[in-house]
């Protein structure tokens, strides 16, 4: 006979267990459900928000891109403007001709900012020769 109890004190345990894991279950899905449309709903929101704070961000960059693209082109503009009255003042010294002697000059001084293999050869005057063709 005591056997037969602890049996059934056994079975009974189980059977507790089992139920309260059972309706454990069924209350965690019932929550789950409920939930879940709200979550969704608050996810989406959340990843609206983000998708808005980036593209504002990206906005505020190409601003600052602009303006600094801007202040570039001024400074640029200001320096060709410089440049132009420096030729303009070597052009006045040398009474309003473009003469050979300063042409080579010129050249000379710009020769690192041509495309391309450069190849000087000295003559007797060591002027470059300037009617040498690509080949």
């Amino acid at each position: 006979m005591i056997h037969d109890t602890e049996y059934y004190r056994e079975r009974k345990k189980y059977l507790m267990w089992g139920t309260l894991g059972i309706l454990t279950l069924l209350l965690a899905l019932i929550l789950w459900l409920g939930v879940m449309p709200v979550y969704k709903v608050w996810a989406q929101e959340m990843r609206g928000k983000a998708a808005l704070a980036e593209a504002e961000q990206n906005r505020k960059i190409q601003i600052e891109e602009a303006k600094a693209n801007l202040e570039a082109q001024k400074l640029n503009s200001a320096a060709e403007v410089e440049r132009a009255k420096g030729m303009a003042q070597s052009i006045e010294i040398e009474n309003g001709k473009l003469t050979e002697n300063y042409i080579r000059y010129l050249w000379v001084r710009n020769i690192d900012k041509m495309d391309g293999e450069k190849i000087y050869i000295p003559t007797e005057a060591n002027l470059p020769i300037l009617e040498a063709k690509d080949k």
